[in-house]
């Protein structure tokens, strides 16, 4: 039989995101999408795209379902679970910043959900704290060499599309002045920062410095980041610690060639290239950040705790033209 779900925050981008990938899963059945500020609303009228995939009416009525995916802003997702207590049997999978840094919450202990690193701890769990976006295409690129054990201080920078601010409209989410226009923003104070060092100081066994300066850019989706350091490793060694580092894991592509953006638009793939001159290295990573970086490894993260085929539902192809 398939596995019910339910998911809160069903109009947002990674809840909408969500139910185009669920739509099709071979293991899972949509039960309910809620959404306060929507609720007796058609999910096709609020995204045309997605009539005859989904017809569901949202609802602000949750049901006890088995996996229940929560796409709040950040910090509400704590609110939302006190307010509404979910039976422990139900696999929850968070997708805001909540319970990244610190996962308990009751009688829930959060698992981090980057299968790259965690994929053992993740079968089988009941509560996963999903990663960020930015925080997921940086760690993937810095990941080998932080096991290796050679990171201190790593320079990156990184360009967003403009679905990474979410939904609501801002002044710097306008058309007219996103389109043909980058900027800045929480230059070296993103929140992603502590997620991120949290992780790669872990494997590294040392303190790391990251110095991030991430950027708007004028598309829609995409993460591509830069990341730059010195080091004494011979490129071929670099590139082999990689290769070996994601040698089993379907959705990372070491590749010796230049990598864009076009390659992992609508896929949960990260692809990455590594660049060197003299002793300074660029490891440059690209996904798509609001599937590798957001509903997309909420699925990958469903399908390891429920011990099915790791890509299920997320075999996707980019949009190249």
């Amino acid at each position: 039989m398939k596995k019910t779900v339910g998911i809160i925050g069903a109009n947002g981008y990674t809840g909408s995101e969500l139910i185009r990938l669920l739509a099709f899963h071979p293991h899972v059945t949509l039960s309910f999408l809620y959404s306060r500020s929507n609720s007796g609303t058609r999910i096709s009228d609020l995204y045309p795209d997605l009539t005859t995939v989904c017809e569901m009416m949202l609802t602000d009525k949750p049901e006890d379902v088995d996996i229940l995916f929560l796409c709040l802003p950040h910090k509400e997702s704590q609110n939302w679970l006190t307010q509404n207590p979910v039976k422990e049997e139900t696999l929850v999978i968070d997708l805001g910043n909540d319970f990244r840094l610190e996962g308990n919450f009751g009688n829930r202990d959060f698992i981090y959900g980057l299968p790259e690193i965690n994929k053992k701890q993740l079968v089988g769990v009941k509560s996963i704290a999903n990663p960020g976006c930015f925080a997921t295409a940086i760690q993937l690129a810095l990941l080998p060499l932080a096991e290796k054990g050679v990171l201190s201080e790593v320079f990156t920078t990184g360009i967003t599309g403009s679905t990474g601010a979410g939904q609501s409209l801002q002044a710097t989410t306008h058309f007219t002045w996103r389109n043909d226009n980058v900027s800045a923003y929480k230059t070296l104070t993103h929140q992603h920062v502590n997620e991120i060092l949290q992780q790669l100081i872990a494997f590294n066994n040392k303190e790391v410095t990251l110095n991030f300066v991430p950027w708007r850019g004028d598309f829609a989706r995409g993460i591509f980041t830069s990341s730059t350091m010195k080091t004494d490793l011979e490129l071929e060694e670099i590139e082999q610690l990689y290769q070996d580092f994601y040698a089993e894991e379907p959705f990372v592509t070491v590749s010796r060639k230049a990598v864009d953006l076009k390659q992992v638009v609508n896929t949960n793939r990260c692809v990455i290239q590594i660049e060197k001159s003299g002793n300074v290295v660029v490891i440059h990573s690209a996904i798509d950040n609001l599937l590798k970086g957001a509903s997309g490894q909420a699925v990958q993260n469903m399908n390891l705790a429920m011990n099915w085929e790791e890509n299920a539902g997320l075999n996707l192809k980019p949009i190249a033209f």
